[in-house]
């Protein structure tokens, strides 16, 4: 199941935004580059550019969301790390007040 796509780059058609389909907050939403790597423990230094990009766009998806307060960003690497899809991607939730620790 796709959830409504928020960014899709334009030029560079580096990576897609998107709502997550289980939100665990009232704005939540996945920044997923369209390269195929598995985990950040996976990338490599070339991958330096495109990981900046993901930050630059969660940073602009954040601001077309209202979360001028704050937000936060998470990414998960490996079992452990709680990751459960393999193909990295960023979770950027927001619009509530976020607790610490988060589990």
């Amino acid at each position: 199941m796709l959830s409504k796509l928020s960014h899709s780059d334009a030029f560079c058609c580096q990576c897609v935004a998107f709502n997550d389909i289980a939100p665990q907050a009232p704005v939540h939403f996945l920044v997923v580059p369209k390269k195929p790597i598995v985990k950040l423990s996976d990338a490599e230094d070339a991958d330096e550019q495109l990981l900046g990009h993901l930050l630059i766009v969660a940073k602009q998806v954040a601001k077309q969301r209202n979360l001028e307060r704050g937000y936060r960003i998470i990414i998960n690497d490996g079992a452990h790390g709680g990751q459960s899809v393999y193909h990295i991607h960023i979770h950027v939730l927001g619009g509530r007040q976020l607790g610490w620790p988060p589990g």
